[in-house]
């Protein structure tokens, strides 16, 4: 049945979606410490539509559960890892009619902090899972993994990424970006302790600077509301060691 609308004087029909599917996008984060900045999980998709396309992993919401649950479903089916909802926050719902191919699709959005980074094996609907590490690449926000890389800045069919993702990665970094410096909840990828030269990596990762560039002691003066000193490393070589700090919320 149809739902009119008048506009303009005339008569309009739009057609009323009795039950969209509604599918549980996840933005996983990660810390690489061999490039020293932040990374994000992607797969490959085994099947239709977007067949062999990157993407984000995602789950289709089931009839008994909640997006919470099934966000953290997401995670154990996808890596094999499970985790605590407080490693989870949700980001945002992306409802666009064109977002995804065939089946109308509303796509609930969050982001995951992982400290730690499995060995990947690729789940249910996928051929491939890889972690890309965020580059910044003449001012644009770029997503590398070895001989795949996709700038974010691209139009979805432009990019190689399958369906809205470059929208969703690109919001998650703004969040992220918009979040810093009063509830910078992405260093929870360092783990429960981190140096303030960690920190600085990741911050200069989403500023599209490098950590060399964020003094230290203004950041250390400046952000010292979030962080609270717990002790210092363990060094396996000569030197004062660096200081230890944890979240302070």
């Amino acid at each position: 049945m149809g739902h009119f609308i008048f506009k303009g004087g005339l008569k309009m029909a739009s057609e009323i979606i009795a039950r969209p599917l509604v599918t549980i996008t996840n933005v996983i984060w990660s810390f690489n410490n061999e490039s020293h900045r932040p990374q994000l999980l992607l797969i490959k998709r085994a099947n239709d539509p977007m067949k062999n396309h990157w993407a984000l992993p995602e789950t289709l919401l089931r009839s008994e559960e909640s997006a919470d649950a099934a966000c953290i479903r997401l995670i154990d089916d996808k890596i094999g890892l499970q985790v605590p909802m407080s490693c989870t926050e949700q980001l945002a719902t992306f409802t666009d009619p064109k977002r995804a191919v065939g089946t109308r699709a509303l796509a609930l959005a969050y982001m995951t902090y992982l400290p730690v980074t499995p060995e990947l094996h690729p789940g249910y609907g996928a051929t491939d899972a890889r972690w890309f590490t965020l580059i910044a690449d003449k001012g644009d926000f770029v997503i590398n993994g070895h001989d795949q890389e996709f700038n974010l800045a691209l139009p979805a069919n432009k990019s190689g990424l399958a369906f809205d993702h470059p929208q969703i990665i690109q919001t998650a970094i703004m969040r992220i970006k918009n979040k810093l410096d009063y509830q910078p909840s992405i260093l929870r990828i360092l783990g429960p302790t981190f140096t303030l030269r960690q920190a600085r990596e990741v911050y200069a990762a989403f500023l599209q600077t490098s950590a060399d560039q964020i003094d230290n002691s203004n950041f250390k003066k400046t952000h010292q509301r979030l962080f609270r000193e717990v002790g210092t490393a363990s060094m396996k070589h000569s030197g004062r060691p660096p200081k230890l700090f944890q979240l302070n919320f």
